[in-house]
């Protein structure tokens, strides 16, 4: 039997001109950062492979260790990429390489949600001719705005249209067919089945696989070990050797952004619930703990990054894991999300399914509802999270942010009212320390990531929770039903706000206990799937 295994610098002398290629990564989470760096050091050596269409569902690398596409963002090697979402990190640190060419327009660039690229791999597997979806209708993703392009030159070379079918409107995305898949799993034996044991997640790989597979492509797999053939339960592999022709050993892997390797990210054992720390007393605190009167026990709830994020460890401090399950885009279910470098997997799961299926159950709407983080509001209801253009590089793009809200039945967005703002808790009320400078409520967000109109035709329910206030999205307009102890609804609120608000007729007070450092005695009313 001949040897499938390859270094990297022989995998990227595989590699055609031209060539479109996707990857199998979720930030710096099953990143086969070994085989993309072999890909940039025979760039810099020979000139080839030349004009790569790289093509990364949710993203590869980021700005902590894990460099990712930033190998192959080099002018001659890269020629276009499409991708759920890109490396970001603070406004003080240089931009990635990838932000500088895209800022530059030296490549198209596109941002397509996560799940879209995904069912695009699954179409071209199949041969059929693309996509048709009603996800991301009037948001960024539509060709009435920006069609999923980020730069001018992108928007030269569309990749979704708009289209009647059975009298109805969709986004069409034509399939994209790669030519090679690099891949990534802990181990494969010599005949290049692989199996994920020490994966935070699995991420799509299959597809990805079955999508160059059967279109005459090669798939190259990166790996920490290699095993005997025959060695690994069948049910334990979960993209089999038939699919992959090349094997590129890594033994230094990192199992997610700064973290080498941890057991319980990749269940092989359970921490105890008094390992995982619960948030300081503070405004983030307090905004996560009124998040978290939004739940009902029985709930299966997704859960996206920023101040929602907090929201587990409020329900563990208060004796309630349990009563809900968390979901993560990437592909956990149950147990606890990891905050920070480790967000994207958790810790203690349940189960943990194929990216590709979750975004499918995202899509669909199966679950009950959404916590999510907003960077903008506008008044429409429509939310933000994808791009500012004063700080590209420190916004990642969408990920599976459209195909997660646009058929949730409910949505809690959480964060700050205004960018920049300092406070104080004291006797149970919030001063203002300092305003911020940046007010995150404009009349018009500068890039549509949920659109607040096809939320109301949906008859979707969505919250707004901030430290000053709580607002709910209706046919009218946004609406203010709740303020907190020791603001001023005319001068901290309404005054704030770059339109108009509306307020209810029975303003409510938010529940004082929030507001104190002791525990709050939350209790989740139980409505199963309701």
């Amino acid at each position: 039997m001949k040897s499938k295994v390859i270094t990297a610098l022989e995998a990227a002398a595989l590699i055609p001109d031209n060539a479109i290629v996707t990857v199998s990564s979720a930030s710096a989470l099953g990143c086969p950062d070994a085989t993309l760096a072999g890909i940039g050091a025979h760039f810099a050596t020979t000139g080839h492979p030349k004009n790569l269409t790289m093509l990364h569902p949710i993203a590869a690398g980021d700005m902590y260790g894990v460099k990712g596409i930033d190998h192959i963002a080099r002018p001659g090697l890269l020629g276009k990429i499409l991708a759920g979402s890109y490396p970001s990190g603070p406004s003080s640190s240089e931009p990635p390489e990838i932000w500088k060419m895209i800022g530059a327009n030296a490549i198209p660039a596109y941002n397509i949600p996560s799940g879209i690229l995904f069912d695009m791999h699954r179409e071209a597997a199949a041969k059929r001719p693309g996509v048709i979806t009603k996800v991301g209708l009037d948001t960024f993703a539509d060709p009435d705005r920006q069609g999923c392009a980020m730069n001018d030159a992108a928007a030269a070379e569309p990749v979704v249209e708009k289209i009647q079918f059975r009298g109805e409107e969709w986004l069409f995305f034509p399939s994209v067919i790669p030519n090679v898949a690099i891949i990534r799993a802990t181990t494969a034996d010599e005949r290049g089945n692989l199996t994920f044991e020490h994966e935070g997640a699995y991420l799509g790989p299959m597809d990805q696989a079955l999508s160059v597979r059967n279109n005459g492509g090669i798939v190259i797999a990166q790996v920490k070990r290699i095993t005997e053939a025959g060695t690994l339960k069948p049910l334990d592999v979960h993209v089999p050797g038939i699919l992959v022709d090349h094997i590129v050993v890594a033994p230094d892997q990192w199992q997610t952004c700064q973290t080498p390797y941890e057991p319980a990210i990749s269940g092989e054992i359970f921490r105890p619930m008094s390992s995982f720390e619960v948030p300081a007393f503070d405004i983030a605190k307090v905004i996560a703990r009124r998040v978290a009167l939004e739940l009902h026990q029985g709930w299966a709830v997704n859960i996206g990054f920023g101040i929602s994020a907090n929201v587990p460890r409020i329900l563990i401090e208060e004796g309630r894991h349990g009563d809900v399950t968390w979901m993560i885009e990437q592909g956990a279910v149950g147990g606890v999300p990891l905050l920070d470098f480790q967000f994207g997997c958790a810790s203690n799961a349940e189960a943990i399914v194929p990216s590709p299926h979750q975004f499918v159950y995202f899509q669909g709407g199966g679950f009950d509802c959404s916590l999510l983080s907003f960077l903008q509001i506008d008044q429409s209801g429509s939310v933000n999270v994808s791009r500012l253009a004063a700080r590209p590089h420190v916004t990642a793009g969408a990920g599976g942010f459209v195909d997660i809200t646009a058929r949730a039945r409910r949505i809690v967005f959480s964060g700050y009212f205004n960018a920049g703002a300092k406070f104080s808790i004291e006797d149970g009320a919030v001063a203002i320390e300092k305003e911020g400078k940046v007010k995150k409520l404009v009349p018009e967000v500068e890039h549509v990531s949920f659109s607040g109109r096809r939320a109301i035709q949906q008859g979707q329910d969505v919250t707004y929770v901030t430290e000053r206030c709580v607002m709910k999205l209706t046919p009218e307009g946004v609406m203010v039903t709740e303020i907190a102890p020791g603001f001023d609804l005319e001068r901290d609120i309404l005054g704030q706000s770059e339109f108009p608000l509306l307020v209810a007729k029975d303003l409510k007070t938010s529940p004082a206990r929030l507001y104190q450092p002791g525990l709050i005695g939350l209790k989740l009313d139980r409505v199963v799937h309701g």
